[in-house]
């Protein structure tokens, strides 16, 4: 219970920041916890719904979101995640985990080894 509650903690606040907090919820759930991958990622939808609300109200607090752009991709979102969902159903959990695993591998490659771009370090704060 007590790595559920510091894997819950741990994925809000990367979540806040607009991360995504899957990344680190479904491995904790399904390599620690023994969840199947199905059930994992059902939680981990669950769970999005309150921290996404919450994140959406701070960042639209402080003025951080283009909402024209938002609605373009929400709506987009929205038919991806029809289209996600009876796949995702359709897969044994085996496959559903290793393309998460795969998924995961090349974003950690990419954040690791793409050069930022000049917006991402004009919009730093500077304290």
């Amino acid at each position: 219970m007590v790595i559920a509650i510091l894997a819950g903690f741990a994925s809000g606040i990367i979540s806040g920041m607009g991360i995504g907090g899957g990344t680190i919820l479904i491995p904790v759930l399904v390599f620690i916890l023994n969840v199947d991958q199905h059930i994992a990622q059902s939680i981990n939808l669950l769970y999005f719904i309150p921290t996404a609300t919450i994140a959406l109200i701070v960042h639209l607090k402080n003025k951080r979101i283009d909402i024209k752009l938002a609605m373009t991709i929400v709506a987009c979102g929205i038919i991806g995640a029809i289209l996600g969902s009876y796949f995702a159903v359709s897969i044994p959990s085996t496959a559903l985990k290793r393309m998460f695993g795969v998924f995961l591998f090349i974003m950690g490659i990419y954040e690791t080894f793409c050069k930022p771009s000049k917006h991402a370090n004009s919009s730093k704060n500077s304290y």
